[in-house]
């Protein structure tokens, strides 16, 4: 297990160690893990002097916006189909089911004529709304939904609650574990796509940081070191969130271990 864990680190360290190097020493064989002649600073400072804070912002505005709204729309879905009695509501989730298994990219054409009908194309609120929902956050927290005691919502309803008050007062926070779970997820998912913006975004002052990375060459081809260096860059944000949340999701997996 410790050999396999390391060699799932070695990618991470390979890229780790070119951004500290020349670019001429980037393919030299044996592996220099650490460079004869640094460039760390040099590289770095190359990478932010240019448009790469933009977009560094860029992606985190987008994926922060995203990841709020598609988590929010997905519970909303998610209580619905576990908690309101509508007729036909379990036909109508096999169906939304049924789409998850259609591939991403057998969409990708009708999705781009449809937002360019719409005039969204080469916008982040166009990029934002594709990602607002998603099958697999929705089923994902019905289950957890389903999970939560019809009783609760009865008496708060009985109390004069409507579905929306209910939803947000009462089943919301004792699903807690899973929409920071999911949340965490979705952040990853979006921080990281690189299919989407590269179709729907045309304006390099729009680029998010994925696009930004593969802009780190010339006309004679990638230059590795600082493409490295970008990558290192754009990573950090990713190990931020995941040690903050995965505290968060278990301690709420102990506590509504406890409270079950």
């Amino acid at each position: 297990m410790g050999l396999l864990g390391i060699a799932f680190l070695l990618p991470f360290l390979w890229m780790l160690s070119t951004s500290f190097k020349l670019e001429k020493d980037v393919f030299n064989f044996p592996i220099q893990w650490l460079p004869q002649q640094w460039n760390l600073i040099e590289n770095y400072k190359q990478v932010w002097s240019g448009d790469f804070a933009r977009y560094y912002g860029n992606s985190i505005y987008i994926t922060l916006t995203t990841t709020i709204i598609n988590v929010l729309i997905c519970a909303l879905a998610a209580y619905g189909f576990s908690k309101l009695r509508f007729p036909g509501r379990d036909a109508m989730f096999v169906v939304v089911l049924a789409l998850y298994m259609v591939p991403p990219q057998a969409s990708l054409v009708p999705q781009f004529l449809l937002f360019n009908w719409l005039n969204l194309i080469d916008t982040h609120i166009g990029l934002i709304l594709i990602n607002s929902f998603s099958i697999i956050g929705a089923f994902m927290l019905k289950q957890f939904f389903m999970g939560v005691n019809n009783e609760y919502l009865e008496s708060a309803r009985m109390d004069g609650a409507g579905h929306f008050r209910s939803f947000l007062q009462i089943a919301f926070p004792l699903i807690r574990p899973a929409v920071a779970t999911y949340a965490i997820l979705r952040f990853i998912w979006t921080w990281n796509d690189y299919q989407y913006p590269l179709i729907f975004l045309k304006s390099k002052e729009l680029f998010t940081i994925q696009l930004g990375i593969r802009l780190f060459g010339d006309q004679y081809g990638d230059v590795y070191s600082l493409m490295m260096a970008g990558a290192v860059s754009a990573i950090l944000p990713l190990l931020i969130i995941f040690a903050l949340g995965q505290k968060q999701v278990i301690e709420g997996i102990a506590l509504g271990g406890v409270k079950g």
